[in-house]
């Protein structure tokens, strides 16, 4: 992943708060940036542990949270104590894999026997895509967003579905979050759910939430 603004390492993600079980007490977090999602989860009785590949981020994590690795999920995912954790979350993190598929494989081990894994993933049927893609015929890259040049994979809800099926998992959620709120964006969804009788409601979501538990 490419180093971007100090404020990207710096977001809550409230909104993915409900999806962390409330009987969770060991929750890892990859991708954990400052540590201001995890610390909203600090609790009497609860431990939470972050993986960040940015000093700087990490440094400041550590003052928030009960354990913070510094480096990529690769190179510390043998420092991780195995049949650990009760979740662990990846806040938009699975876009910037090369190969998410082996990560999520890989992390099955580290999770508890009912453990979950938690996930945010950016949605590329998202409504302004679609309406860039078919009225402007493009496929422009930005510093943020969807197409956020740091993406290595774009995943739909479908394909989501299909990765955590083939990785062993069986999901347990999976909601559409962060709708829309567009003048223009809106509107054409609206319009396109109309002519085809409602078949496309996922492009109202710029994000998936994922709640999966692995497979036995």
């Amino acid at each position: 992943m490419d180093i971007k603004e100090a404020e990207y390492y710096k977001n809550v993600r409230p909104e993915m708060l409900g999806f962390i079980p409330k009987s969770a007490k060991t929750i890892l977090e990859i991708g954990c940036g400052a540590g201001n999602f995890s610390a909203q989860l600090v609790k009497e009785g609860v431990e939470t542990w972050g993986v960040e590949p940015f000093e700087e981020s990490a440094k400041e994590a550590t003052q928030k949270l009960t354990k913070v690795l510094l480096g990529t999920l690769d190179e510390v995912l043998k420092d991780l104590p195995d049949n650990y954790f009760d979740a662990i979350v990846m806040n938009d993190v699975i876009e910037h894999l090369l190969e998410p598929w082996d990560d999520i494989v890989n992390l099955k081990s580290k999770l508890k026997k009912d453990g979950v894994l938690v996930t945010s993933i950016p949605n590329v049927r998202y409504s302004k895509n679609l309406f860039k893609m078919i009225f402007k015929r493009d496929w422009k890259y930005t510093d943020d967003l969807i197409l956020d040049r740091t993406h290595y994979r774009f995943f739909t809800k479908k394909s989501i579905k299909r990765m955590y099926k083939e990785c062993g998992y069986n999901i347990q959620t999976i909601k559409g979050i962060n709708t829309t709120k567009s003048f223009l964006y809106f509107p054409f969804a609206v319009l396109f759910n109309i002519i085809l009788l409602g078949s496309q409601l996922d492009m109202f979501f710029m994000q998936h939430a994922t709640v999966a538990k692995k497979n036995e």
